[in-house]
């Protein structure tokens, strides 16, 4: 139902009225619109695909985003709340499903629904419609600024004639108030919308009828804003109604208007969400100029310079990505949703893959919060150290946590020490780690092997054995804790972790190894479980039509007809992504690794390594166009970022660093293949299209494995091992932040002739630079401390604000 009301009949408030009308009174008119799309000119962008404008973009805020198609329109999208992942999000609820606007003439009318471009940068995008009317050219610019619980929809018009141009400009939204997945379990229940217009004030005013949810919407202070019934409109699921407005517009020949429409939600009251179109009408200059010089910081933080530039970009965008991806909720925290639209709540794996990124990018404060937010929903719902695994942005913990994520927490833990050197920080989620290692034995490990069941990261239904993936982080976050117990004078319990990551190792190279594949297994379980099993993942490749998978699981199947049902032993079945986890973490045997490694490499297409490798076939390598995915959503068939991103880690530990590059490469083939500047979860266009973890991919890789720096700020020391791909002669990172330092790095490798140079703002910190002991002239410029040789490197530990190792 459409419903316009002159006057407000709801919960309006002489109060709020009396507010918003000093307000807008006290507002003077600047030319601000204007000096935004000037600046926007100045700043790089992407240009998006013609064949892509039906696919999904983001306008995003760390409190509000835009979900919504790349030539201007809204259709219902996403699978998580079906169809209603698209439009504009305020979490915990949704306002609008979208809008649309309508131009109009003496002699025509005109919907915008089929933009011709649209072009993506770092905080802002546009959608160019061209030349709608005669001689008038629209654009469309969305910009969500910092800590706003609202948004700003700029319109610009350009009159390309030689005469003055008057036109009817109307803008119908669709409004749908409604709760955030699994709203119903925290009793927030949909109801109807409703809309009223305030004439005095020109602004429209939205509520759900049985909650004070709030959506408020208007244009500049002065500006006629007449209410009408829509010209344009577009169907949508759900309680939500239609409103629109009706302006006339004059433009001189040969100038451009622009026309901004302010957006605002609450979930509070009518006074806030009319407070927020305030200070965006007020502060849309100070707000666009803040946060470009934000994201100019996040640009300069760990910035490189390698002779691949389509890598550096990615590389780059990356990091605008995650921070699409900041959700601030209030009564919950800060933190980032694992990806867009489908997953913008948080994830206990996804945040532990992707901190490690942040911290390699200098993002501290936003792990703290997500840190924080985590261990509180964690203990809120487990209490006894279990990492809860996906929880909704109204608080409800979908699923209380798989079991890989209660190691990786331990391990994300050290990693926030290592760059940080943060006493406090540990000693205050330390106990959370040692609570979740007792958790992660005494309740999941039936059989006291040390090897714990149940879902790792693949959720394939009934693959809960013991797990490749459980046992690698099992074994590293052991390691890893025993460290931390040091650290905080526990020797004891120090001794006791590490005789458990030892007796893991032991285990993962003897009981996973089957030398026959030349893998890891994907598990260890009895005949009895593999035979179940590899039913389901026959029917998968046959469904498929993967006959080489077929014939292999076929062969497997007969040899499991001979083994005791109740043997336990390591299978390989699914050749799934996770077989790569010893590798990287590091506790694969050397000579394993590498039979593993290369093994690795079959299962793979030009964008990456296969989540499942019995999806791959001998087409895969020809392979390079769209993803066709199942009608529901699914990761059958799917090369994803994670996977890469491990494999080229994986190859970095064991000194392969062509062949991690190579890895890089193919998953950079997905950067802007659907979205301009992102890359998506599924390569290279399916799934969510932008992912957190895809940080983590690119992070760990060229920071701490390429250019080699292991931060150890507790002790104010700086590991630094280059690890470059054979033809790079030359790379630069600038601005890593570790502990209360900030170092700069330049590496030439040319002629045989290494140089490596690093700068840092605490001159005091211990710079360890290690090379290869096959240099026999080494000169060193800086204070040397100390030097020493340890597996074939020349270690050369320096301290002051520049020092330099030349070599040959």
């Amino acid at each position: 139902m459409n419903m316009i009301i002159k006057y407000p009949t709801f919960v309006k408030g002489f109060l709020a009225f009396l507010f918003f009308v000093m307000t807008i009174s006290c507002q003077t008119s600047i030319d601000t619109p204007s000096s935004i799309f000037q600046d926007l000119e100045n700043q790089e962008g992407i240009e998006g695909k013609a064949e892509y404008l039906n696919s999904p973009f983001t306008a995003a805020g760390d409190r509000l985003y835009l979900v919504g198609r790349q030539n201007g329109t809204f259709p219902d999208l996403g699978w998580h709340v079906e169809g209603e992942m698209g439009g504009i999000w305020l979490h915990p609820i949704k306002l609008l499903d979208g809008f649309i606007a309508q131009l109009g003439d003496h002699s025509q009318s005109i919907c915008l629904t089929e933009g011709k471009t649209f072009a993506n940068y770092p905080f802002a995008n546009t959608i160019d419609y061209g030349s709608v009317l005669a001689d008038l050219e629209v654009e469309r610019m969305h910009f969500v600024p910092d800590a706003r619980e609202g948004m700003i929809v700029l319109y610009s018009f350009k009159n390309t004639g030689s005469v003055d141009k008057s036109f009817d400009f109307s803008w119908t939204s669709r409004v749908d108030l409604r709760p955030v997945w699994l709203g119903e379990r925290s009793g927030m229940i949909d109801q109807a919308d409703e809309v009223a217009f305030n004439e005095l004030t020109g602004i429209f005013t939205a509520k759900d009828q049985g909650n004070d949810w709030y959506a408020v919407w208007g244009t500049d202070a002065g500006i006629p804003l007449t209410p009408i019934n829509p010209i344009c409109n577009f169907e949508s699921r759900g309680m939500g109604t239609s409103a629109a407005f009706g302006v006339q517009l004059n433009i001189p020949s040969g100038s451009e208007l622009i026309f901004p429409i302010y957006i605002a939600g609450s979930t509070e009251s009518e006074l806030k969400a009319l407070e927020t179109i305030a200070d965006l009408r007020e502060n849309l200059e100070a707000d666009w100029f803040s946060k470009k010089r934000r994201y100019e910081e996040i640009s300069k933080k760990s910035a490189i310079e390698i002779p691949d530039k389509q890598l550096q970009k990615a590389f780059e965008w990356t990091k605008y990505n995650t921070d699409w991806l900041v959700r601030d909720v209030p009564g919950m925290g800060r933190g980032f949703g694992a990806g867009l639209p489908d997953y913008p709540w948080f994830f206990g794996v996804d945040s532990e893959y992707t901190i490690q990124g942040l911290l390699a990018t200098g993002r501290k404060e936003l792990v703290y919060s997500t840190v924080e937010l985590l261990h509180q929903l964690s203990e809120e719902t487990n209490g006894n150290g279990r990492i809860i695994h996906e929880a909704s942005t109204n608080g409800v913990v979908f699923n209380p946590g798989n079991i890989n994520e209660t190691p990786q927490w331990a391990s994300m833990i050290w990693e926030v020490y290592r760059w940080t050197g943060d006493r406090e920080f540990l000693e205050k989620y330390f106990p959370s780690v040692e609570k979740g290692l007792i958790w992660l034995l005494e309740e999941n490990d039936q059989d006291g092997n040390l090897l714990s069941d149940g879902y790792g990261m693949m959720e394939i239904h009934g693959l809960e054995s013991e797990m490749i993936d459980v046992a690698a982080y099992s074994y590293k976050a052991f390691a890893d804790a025993a460290k931390m117990a040091e650290i905080l004078g526990k020797t004891e319990l120090s001794e006791s972790y590490q005789q458990t990551a030892d007796a893991l190792a032991e285990k993962i190279n003897r009981d996973f190894w089957v030398p026959e594949f030349g893998s890891y297994a994907d598990f260890i379980g009895t005949a009895e479980e593999a035979l179940h099993l590899i039913e389901g993942a026959i029917t998968r490749a046959d469904t498929l039509d993967k006959p080489w998978a077929v014939e292999e699981l076929e062969a497997t199947k007969r040899s499991l007809s001979t083994l005791p049902k109740d043997q336990k032993q390591g299978f390989v079945l699914y050749h799934n992504w996770v077989v790569n986890t010893p590798m990287e973490v590091g506790v694969a045997d050397p000579e394993k690794a590498q039979i593993a490694l290369e093994t690795a490499r079959k299962y793979t297409n030009p964008f990456g390594t296969f989540v499942t490798g019995i999806d791959r076939d001998e087409s895969s390598e020809s392979e390079d166009g769209s993803f066709t995915g199942s009608k529901v959503f699914s990761y059958t068939g799917a090369v994803m970022t994670l996977p890469t991103g491990v494999s080229a880690i994986g190859e970095n530990n064991y000194g392969n660093p062509d062949v991690a590059l190579d890895y890089l490469q193919r998953m950079t083939r997905s950067f802007s293949f659907a979205l301009p500047g992102s890359i998506y979860e599924v390569s290279p266009d399916y799934g969510m299209f932008s992912q957190a973890w895809n940080l983590y991919s690119y992070a760990i890789p060229i920071v701490t494995q390429f250019f080699g720096i292991q931060p150890d700020a507790g002790n104010r020391v700086i590991y630094i091992r280059p690890q470059m791909p054979s033809d790079w002669e030359s790379a630069s990172i600038e601005k890593v932040e570790i502990g209360d330092n900030e170092i700069s790095l330049s590496y030439e490798k040319i002629d045989g002739e290494l140089m490596i140079e690093v700068t840092q703002t605490q001159k005091k910190w211990g710079l360890s630079i290690e090379i290869p002991e096959s240099y026999e002239q080494v000169k060193i410029l800086g204070k040397e401390v100390s030097s020493d040789t340890q597996n074939g490197y020349r270690r050369i530990l320096m301290t002051g604000a520049k020092v330099r190792v030349e070599a040959r």
